[in-house]
């Protein structure tokens, strides 16, 4: 169901992103990057990248990027220029173990049917001491932000999508916030994929969040990889 609807909504995807989240998802995207402190030139995935938006800001800035996602749609649609794009399950990746030194993640954590299993997939792909970057949406601990916060994301953005994009889509996208683990589930699921220093980062007052960690060492790397 999910890979048909983001199949759906492809061609108007990055349009609406710029719109609804009022540009700011660039400098979300940015500041995700930043928190991975990788030297330049690492090998960096970008999981569930959609159509390229955030592997042609890895490349930007040195990173030697390839994307993945389930969605043929979404990567039919990504612009020239992109990163090398795959279609790929993030629970079964086509990557050798310890062969990567990143992988990030936009906004896609929410639409894993099976979370623990691409989170130990990222481990088993990433190299002892790779790092992980995930931004999601999040939850303003401001009474104030939060009230705004779920006027616009549960009254406007769907009929923002509904007028620009697909209205069914729109409307599961702000209720998706649901299948997002709380905040301490979360860096604990990660801590137990094999990741370590696991830290919490709020961005625009809790709008969106960052989890960072770090790959634990090769006595704890999976060797199960898929041919």
């Amino acid at each position: 169901m999910v890979r048909a609807m983001f199949d759906a909504i492809a061609p108007r995807y990055d349009l609406v992103n710029r719109i609804m989240t009022l540009g700011m998802d660039r400098g979300w995207r940015r500041r995700a990057i930043g928190l991975l402190r990788l030297a330049p030139s690492a090998r960096v995935l970008d999981l569930a990248c959609g159509t390229g938006d955030l592997a042609r800001e890895l490349t930007s800035h040195g990173y030697r990027c390839v994307g993945a996602d389930l969605s043929l749609g979404m990567l039919a649609s990504a612009r020239p220029g992109s990163a090398p794009l795959a279609q790929a399950d993030g629970g079964s990746l086509p990557f050798r173990s310890g062969s990567l030194d990143g992988v990030i993640s936009g906004f896609a954590v929410r639409n894993f049917a099976d979370l623990p299993a691409v989170l130990d997939e990222c481990a088993r792909v990433l190299r002892p001491g790779g790092r992980l970057a995930l931004l999601d949406v999040d939850t303003p601990r401001s009474a104030v932000l939060r009230a705004g916060h779920h006027v616009w994301f549960t009254a406007v953005v769907p009929r923002l999508g509904a007028a620009l994009s697909d209205a069914a889509a729109y409307r599961y996208l702000p209720k998706s916030v649901a299948y997002l683990p709380p905040r301490g589930e979360l860096l604990e699921m990660v801590t137990d994929a094999g990741f370590v220093a696991t830290r919490h980062h709020a961005l625009s007052g809790g709008v969106t969040q960052v989890v960072t960690a770090t790959r634990a060492g090769a006595r704890g790397l999976r060797t199960a990889a898929p041919s």
